[in-house]
């Protein structure tokens, strides 16, 4: 649709099983390939994305924040694809080496996120004490600095 419209266009994504509930957004191929579209081409200023987040059988807050990171991770892994070699083994019709590729990129994005969220806390026992109040405060914001992660927004 986003090549016969000029402007944007609203998507509703959704998880359809059955007519009633069930509709909470989880990462799947599906979810992954409305993500890729979005971002290689090039229209994520032109989709606005909505999401389906009801299920009678789990707290709708969970399911509304389960549904929306979902969907997070889908356009993350689209934005840190190496879209121009996938880009050129398609074209070279090398599509062996290219779903090697993106298969590559899912399992290499996934660890760096697994290694920021299991990273151990760095510890400062001793130099606590010495810091006093200024200090302390300020070592408190460094760490937390350290261990924040980034908003994958884009």
């Amino acid at each position: 649709m986003l090549c016969y419209l000029p402007r944007e266009i609203a998507l509703h994504v959704s998880r359809g099983v059955r007519w009633d509930s069930d509709h909470v957004v989880t990462l799947t191929d599906d979810l992954q390939a409305i993500a890729q579209e979005i971002v290689w081409g090039g229209h994520t200023r032109r989709v606005r994305i909505g999401l389906d987040y009801f299920d009678a059988s789990i707290n709708r807050v969970a399911a509304w924040v389960i549904g929306a990171r979902n969907m997070r991770k889908a356009l993350l892994l689209a934005l840190v694809a190496p879209i121009a070699r996938l880009r050129q083994l398609e074209a070279e019709g090398d599509y062996t080496s290219r779903l090697a590729l993106m298969e590559d990129a899912k399992r290499t994005a996934r660890r760096r996120r697994l290694g920021l969220l299991l990273r151990p806390p760095r510890r400062a026992v001793g130099r606590r004490v010495a810091l006093g109040n200024q200090g302390l405060r300020a070592h408190g914001a460094r760490e937390a600095q350290l261990n924040s992660h980034p908003d994958p927004t884009p």
